[in-house]
């Protein structure tokens, strides 16, 4: 089991309470007035939450173990392979055009194995980081907050685009470009069905009752 005060972080926001709370006192004291009131003791389970909120939720040891599973269901997390190295580094944007897969199949293939463990895999970036010039740090902060293997996040603007693309009628065609006049609004039944015009005039004539204006 495992219980509220054995989550990181907790005795570091209890002390830094306990600090805040004896700064209060010791100027109180210096101005004449009396000591506030000491304030109960904030449950731990209180504590924990906070210390979770204060701690990065996931950790690039995290993401090692959840990417060097994925798509293997025998992994026990402790060997990633240049297949799902290459899988994570798309998934956060590390290859790119400045660092490809060729790039980390050279420097994967240094170590002569098929599977590399989390301290081979931090010299294997080390490595790849000096030969590209990329910072370090960049590449495993990236690593670290790209989300769970096989979830590839959508910015709201590229979302946005794509709806406004999707729902311009004036690059409609076929039976769908009929269901919308020519400033978009649709036409309702008559664009899903063939209406009758009773009126004489043939079809597509657009002088339509203009002849009682003209004359």
């Amino acid at each position: 089991m495992i219980y509220a005060t054995d989550y990181p972080g907790v005795e570091k926001l209890r002390e830094r309470r306990n600090h805040t709370i004896s700064i209060m006192s010791e100027a109180a004291a210096a101005n004449g007035s009396p000591s506030p009131a000491p304030t109960p003791e904030v449950p731990a389970t209180e504590l924990a939450q906070l210390a979770l909120e204060d701690e990065p939720k996931v950790s690039f040891a995290d993401q090692f173990k959840a990417f060097s599973k994925f798509g293997d269901s025998k992994s026990d997390g402790k060997l990633i392979t240049l297949s799902q190295s290459d899988k994570w580094m798309k998934q956060a944007k590390v290859i790119d055009k400045k660092i490809t897969t060729t790039d980390t199949g050279i420097h994967f293939k240094k170590f002569k194995a098929m599977k590399i463990s989390l301290s081979d895999y931090n010299k294997f970036l080390d490595d790849l980081a000096k030969t590209k010039k990329v910072e370090l740090s960049e590449i495993k902060q990236k690593l670290a907050v790209c989300g769970a293997p096989g979830v590839v996040s959508v910015s709201a603007g590229k979302a946005a685009a794509a709806v406004d693309r999707l729902t311009d009628t004036s690059k409609y065609t076929g039976s769908h470009k009929e269901r919308f006049d020519a400033s978009g609004k649709g036409k309702g039944i008559a664009g899903r069905r063939n209406v009758v015009d009773g009126s004489g005039y043939v079809s597509g004539y657009q002088h339509k009752d203009t002849y009682d204006n003209a004359h």
